[in-house]
């Protein structure tokens, strides 16, 4: 299992960020996530595993002014 912000969601070997958020409906436009103690940028998604029993928390894009 890992967990993604709140809630658990079921690991599978292989799997990547970009995985985890292609099947997460509230990920929208995330360009930065915190994978443990790592941030990981949209770049990356692809290429980054996720290890089991992991959090993962989606740091969503934020615009101020």
């Amino acid at each position: 299992m890992i967990r993604v912000g709140d809630r658990e969601r079921p690991w599978r070997d292989g799997m990547t960020i970009a995985d985890v958020l292609a099947e997460c409906a509230d990920a929208g436009d995330t360009p930065v996530v915190r994978l443990g103690e790592h941030y990981v940028s949209r770049a990356d998604f692809a290429s980054t595993p996720v290890p089991d029993g992991c959090q993962i928390y989606l740091l969503p894009t934020i615009a101020g002014g």
